[in-house]
């Protein structure tokens, strides 16, 4: 049984995610502990779910604290000292949802999503009747609004009161999540803030719940015709963001990683800060980070939290996990070990303001064209294919230096790298390329995988 993706578990309502696996994943995760927060974001569908889960985790001897809708960041910031739960598709249609586990403020690594996937499949194993747990709700949104804006205040400005207060800030929560939680952090830390689509609404009708260049563009309009210092948008359950200049355009995700990295390796401390990212990540970010003093480890797509982990493990006194991103998703890990978008629009926010403008903070980052290519792949080919392109692809790059550890990426002198790896969730293989000559990079990248698929497929 195969039910967790790169983010948890995610589906349709009306195939994957019903009320009776709710209840089942419930049942699985609640003999792993006495305390449960659980959350949910603003689908429709979030109501019965949640009801579900905690019928379960009730039934196997657990105390439930209901915290209503809220951002997945929020619940995260909740099931410190306890585990958590949230039901949320993230950027998903309106018709999917989803279940993501945590404990103590970090999501599931995979043994442990293994395990609750072996209940599940096992069946339930029910407290005794005088053993069930109880619930009562909790209402969590003020305490974590204060917690982020006191982490911006201590991280960025050293304890300014009104650090943004020069600062206009554009923000749309897409009917999502955000709604609840970033107008009001970024106003008690002074900014003038113009919220977009700032009531939750689970059918998403201002615009898709995924935030990018083709669905912002309402968000961009506006932004063009007032006078606005930053710009950003949520997804539906605020762990995503995305940037927007003064001019209204997309500011790309790794830019955004890069000037993130950069300030927290900078303001540390310690002799070897570490910025955790993932393989399609850009070299951009190695290139700030190493400016600023720090070095750059990766880990696999959805693995933030066991990256973290493992550097934390392997460091010594020295070591410090300054921050861990991938596109558009960023753990702030001086205030969490849980991804945090509402935290990363009041730091780059705070950073804007200190600087005088996004246009400072981007300047010194190098930004190559940059290109994600899919090619058909069907999933039994997958595996043939990768072991032919671990040695077919960086013959193509002979001058580059070859990662093998989640796909094959190969960095080539210039700054130029191209990463190939095979999709978790569909039929294709990705190429990610950056290189200012990258039209020809893809060309060739393509062709070398091309003929590892059709090997593979005789």
């Amino acid at each position: 049984m195969t039910l967790f993706g790169t983010a948890g578990i995610r589906g349709p309502v009306d195939g994957k995610v019903t009320p009776s696996l709710a209840l089942s994943v419930g049942q699985a995760v609640g003999v792993e502990g006495e305390s449960f927060v659980v959350g949910r974001d603003g689908r429709e569908t979030g109501a019965a779910l949640a009801a579900a889960v905690e019928a379960g985790l009730e039934s196997a001897g657990a105390d439930v604290a209901r915290v209503g809708q809220v951002p997945t960041p929020a619940l995260a910031f909740a099931s410190r000292g306890r585990r958590g739960v949230m039901v949320t598709a993230s950027h998903n249609p309106p018709a999917d949802n989803g279940i993501k586990l945590f404990v103590d403020g970090v999501e599931y690594d995979r043994a442990g999503e293994e395990r609750v996937e072996d209940r599940v499949e096992a069946g339930p194993e029910l407290a005794s009747w005088d053993d069930w747990g109880d619930s009562d709700d909790v209402d969590l949104l003020p305490e974590y609004q204060d917690a982020v804006a006191a982490f911006v205040r201590s991280s960025v400005v050293d304890g300014d009161r009104d650090p943004l207060a020069d600062l206009t800030v554009a923000v749309d929560c897409g009917t999502g999540m955000a709604s609840v939680a970033t107008p009001q952090v970024l106003r008690a830390l002074g900014a003038d803030v113009r919220a977009l689509n700032a009531n939750v609404d689970g059918h998403f009708p201002a615009r898709p719940s995924k935030p990018k260049a083709a669905t912002l563009g309402d968000l961009s309009r506006f932004v063009q015709e007032g006078d606005v210092d930053l710009a950003v948008a949520h997804d539906g359950d605020a762990d995503r963001i995305v940037v927007l200049t003064p001019d209204g355009d997309v500011v790309h995700e790794d830019t955004v990683l890069a000037m993130l990295a950069e300030h927290y390796v900078a303001a540390s401390d310690v002799a070897d800060p570490v910025v955790v990212t993932t393989p399609n990540a850009s070299a951009r970010i190695d290139e700030r980070v190493t400016a600023a003093g720090g070095r750059t480890e990766r880990v696999r797509l959805g693995a933030l939290h066991e990256g973290i982990a493992r550097e934390r493990e392997a460091g010594g006194a020295d070591t410090e996990v300054a921050f861990a991103a991938e596109p558009w998703k960023h753990v702030h890990t001086a205030f969490g070990g849980w991804i945090d978008g509402v935290a990363s629009a009041g730091v780059l926010a705070a950073l804007v303001a200190r600087e005088g403008g996004l246009a400072t903070l981007r300047e010194p980052i190098t930004e190559r064209p940059y290109r994600k290519v899919s090619v058909e792949c069907d999933d039994d080919a997958k595996p043939a294919a990768m072991t032919t392109l671990e040695s077919t692809l960086p013959e193509a790059f002979p001058v580059g230096d070859v990662d093998r550890d989640y796909g094959v990426r190969v960095d080539l002198p210039d700054g130029s790298w191209v990463l190939v790896r095979p999709s978790g969730t569909e039929p294709y293989v990705r190429i990610y390329a950056e290189s200012d000559a990258v039209d020809d990079l893809v060309a060739t990248a393509r062709d070398v995988v091309e003929s590892a698929i059709a090997n593979a497929d005789r």
